[in-house]
């Protein structure tokens, strides 16, 4: 497997960088956070509009199955999963008009009309082209570019590019906004790494802290390269933020991924909109050490212990339990995947330590992952990866009942620029064979790549992992219960891990030992020649005795 160049992002397929930068410098002066909603705005309708011109082509056409059909009619498309769109709202009438004073106008009716005719997207589109601060000029650009987004067929021309387009910009605005944009992306590299370690084939998936929807799309993405189908998951999701939300049903909807977001934008811990779902799969990167959190104390998520109020870490990892199917008849239970902050692993602090106690004697805790840091936008500080089970003994896998693993991936990735990193296919291949060689999984082989028209993604779960899974000092342990008990139920995977080994020279010690003692020693001769010279030097010029 080749790897990337240090200045290569996994999310950077080609073109779309050089279409980011053309966009970017269409800002002006507008916000990063706002401009965001702007353009993916843009491009989500452009998508909608594409998909509908391929359809309406075919209805035009009228050969086989469309024969007779009336391509104005509103039913052929919903039929045909397709959304319609009427024709103020299409693409081909906004770019005829882009140069118009009133084009902001023209995109917020636009808007309005896909909103009313699709009730799927109700509350979903941005409806604010037409305010006085935004540059119209601009705007008509803005749409020229987007516009000029075209390939010869007509499905890479709307699905997968304009795909590629809108996850390659969530990436960019994540990083404009910095901190602030960890609050709706999480990076496409711990995607994945969830993703294929959790591998949710078929089931209910569940993200209560869903930011733009990239654990869902990321589990389409693994379904199908794994020669399932969409319809093999159920997507369920919730976030407090309602333009971030928005972001969401645009993200999924562009894919053609039903979702079951709720009725509006909710707190999770205050009103969860899915109170009896119970989830095969749980995969969150819910806000790290959220201070201002809603807590009921008798809620009866806190199976496990009353979490403090100061930090909403294990209200997430037990609203997470809460909501993960039971073992049963033909089923082996739910499991969770996340991302938490690194203290959750050790923190003692308001009952935090009795609580993560309670989830080890429990035995739900499958596997640790310790991450490096700068892989974040919103956080510089390094954070790890839970990964929970309802059952270890389910009759499919090895049974780990009183095991985890602990993986420590700290060392691994590669800086991308000055301030952040991302794990390469390479680590991202090894940690997952490791954990699913670990629990002795047999994952079916992944589809080849896909074409250019695509996001390829390379065979991680199926990467060839050994048949029989062995600890590597520095980098994975299986500890028992016992042995986490020992370490006062600290889940830091370097307590357990221990040191790399050291590759032997075959050097006799008793020649290693006299070569490196004369070595430190010429290595101090050195240093007081140099101080001496330091000193003539300075006396020289004037200064010491």
């Amino acid at each position: 497997m080749a790897r990337k160049s240090k200045t290569e992002s996994t999310a950077n397929l080609g073109f779309e960088q050089k279409l980011w930068s053309a966009a970017d410098k269409l800002r002006n002066n507008m916000d990063a956070a706002e401009y965001k909603h702007v353009v993916l705005g843009l491009i989500f309708l452009k998508y909608i509009s594409d998909s509908f011109e391929e359809h309406h082509t075919k209805l035009i056409a009228g050969e086989g199955e469309y024969a007779g059909a009336n391509p104005e009619d509103k039913d052929e498309y919903l039929a045909a999963n397709v959304f319609w769109v009427p024709k103020e709202a299409r693409w081909s009438f906004l770019q005829a008009n882009a140069k118009l004073p009133t084009i902001g106008k023209l995109v917020d009716d636009a808007m309005v009309a896909l909103e009313r005719d699709n009730p799927r997207l109700k509350g979903s589109l941005n409806k604010n082209y037409g305010r006085a601060d935004l540059d119209k000029n601009r705007l008509g650009e803005l749409i020229d570019l987007i516009g000029s987004i075209q390939l010869a067929d007509a499905a890479s021309r709307s699905k997968d590019l304009l795909g590629r387009v809108f996850e390659y910009f969530l990436t960019q605005f994540a990083s404009a906004e910095g901190k602030n944009g960890g609050q709706f992306y999480t990076p496409s590299c711990v995607v994945r790494l969830l993703v294929e370690m959790v591998a949710p084939y078929k089931g209910r998936i569940y993200d209560p802290a869903c930011g733009s929807g990239g654990m869902f799309v990321q589990s389409e993405k693994f379904v199908e390269s794994h020669g399932g189908k969409l319809g093999d998951i159920s997507v369920y999701g919730q976030e407090s933020n309602p333009t971030t939300r928005r972001l969401a049903i645009m993200n999924l909807a562009l894919r053609g991924i039903e979702a079951d977001f709720g009725s509006e934008n909710a707190d999770t811990f205050r009103r969860p909109l899915h109170p009896d779902l119970r989830a095969d799969f749980v995969l969150a990167n819910p806000p790290f050490n959220d201070s201002d959190w809603f807590r009921k104390d008798d809620d009866v998520r806190w199976q496990y212990g009353v979490p403090p109020k100061g930090n909403a870490n294990f209200a997430w990892v037990q609203h997470f339990i809460h909501h993960l199917a039971p073992p049963s008849a033909g089923s082996s239970g739910g499991m969770a995947g996340f991302v938490l902050a690194n203290g959750s692993m050790s923190s003692n602090q308001s009952g935090e330590g009795e609580i993560r106690k309670a989830l080890i004697e429990a035995d739900l805790v499958d596997c640790m992952v310790a991450l490096p840091g700068q892989l974040f936008y919103s956080t510089q500080i390094p954070v790890c990866l839970w990964f929970l089970t309802r059952s270890k003994n389910d009759g499919k896998r090895r049974d780990r009942r009183k095991e985890t693993l602990f993986i420590d991936a700290r060392k691994m990735g590669t800086l991308i620029d000055r301030v952040h990193r991302e794990l390469t296919e390479e680590d991202l291949a090894k940690i997952v064979s490791t954990y699913h060689s670990w629990r002795g999984d047999d994952l079916p082989q992944r589809r080849g790549e896909r074409g250019e028209g695509t996001i390829k993604t390379q065979n991680l779960s199926a990467s060839a992992p050994p048949r029989e899974y062995s600890d590597i000092p520095g980098f994975c342990k299986s500890a028992t219960t016992t042995e986490i008990a020992a370490h006062g139920h600290v889940l830091t995977p370097g307590r357990y891990v221990g040191a790399e080994e050291v590759e032997d020279d075959g050097e006799p010690f008793e020649e290693k030992m006299p070569r490196l003692i004369a070595e430190l020693n010429s290595q101090f001769a050195e240093s007081a020649r140099l101080e001496q010279s330091i000193k003539a030097n300075l006396k020289g010029l004037g200064y010491g005795g």
